[in-house]
């Protein structure tokens, strides 16, 4: 019961509905579409938790987002979706390694359960866009000579989670914008999969789900700039 109580009184109301509402939405498309892949459901449930805490600047969201990319590496595997597979385990999960202890040494006076939010450069933005288009060219004919489904989505995607997860680790409150914008290419993803196999519609919802966190968790990020900046 003590620790229903910190858990009540450390998220706000509307924190405590929208992971509510967001677990019940994706353990009934579960239960309507799947009913059998329980990693597909562990996997959304652990995601859509990481959004919480990482929408408070607490570093256990990008510990849980390390184990979430593990499992939906693996799902992407299950329908030829290497690019995913690659994206997620080859570069999501290290970089939210690298992201956690940079939250971790970088806490809002000294809370270790909130991060300092920073504001990078324009120079600094620059260099991430050049970054991002040469991972992009890259991981395109990666995904080519892999044979991946549905390649521009695919590249895509590449493009939008390299963008949230430099952002990330380097604690601008735009990467909640550059993860929404990685959501919405993954629902098109697992919405042409589930074309083919009906199952994947409970990965489309739980997708769904992570846009609108990423949306509450950018607003989030916002007020604890001006927030911190008080401080200061």
């Amino acid at each position: 019961m003590a620790a229903v109580k910190r858990i009540t009184q450390y998220f706000s109301k509307t924190e405590m509905a929208l992971w509510c509402s967001s677990a019940a939405l994706i353990i009934c498309s579960f239960c309507l579409f799947d009913r059998s892949n329980y990693l597909t459901l562990a996997a959304s449930l652990i995601g859509v938790t990481s959004l919480v805490f990482n929408a408070k600047g607490n570093p256990v969201g990008q510990l849980l987002m390390v184990i979430f990319s593990l499992l939906y590496g693996f799902i992407s595997y299950t329908f030829a979706y290497y690019g995913e597979m690659i994206t997620y385990l080859g570069m999501t999960m290290p970089m939210a390694v690298f992201a956690l202890v940079s939250w971790l040494r970088n806490p809002f006076e000294n809370n270790k359960a909130e991060v300092k939010v920073n504001t990078l450069s324009k120079a600094e933005l620059l260099w991430m866009g050049i970054m991002t288009i040469v991972v992009t060219i890259l991981f395109y004919f990666i995904l080519y000579h892999f044979h991946t489904a549905n390649m521009v989505p695919s590249t895509l995607s590449v493009t939008t989670s390299f963008a949230a997860v430099y952002l990330t680790f380097r604690r601008s409150p735009y990467f909640a914008l550059a993860y929404a914008a990685n959501d919405l290419v993954l629902i098109v993803l697992w919405i042409l999969a589930s074309m083919h196999d009906i199952r994947y519609m409970a990965v489309v919802v739980c997708f769904a789900a992570f846009l609108v966190n990423d949306l509450y968790g950018y607003a989030s990020w916002q007020k604890m700039k001006i927030r911190q900046s008080r401080s200061c």
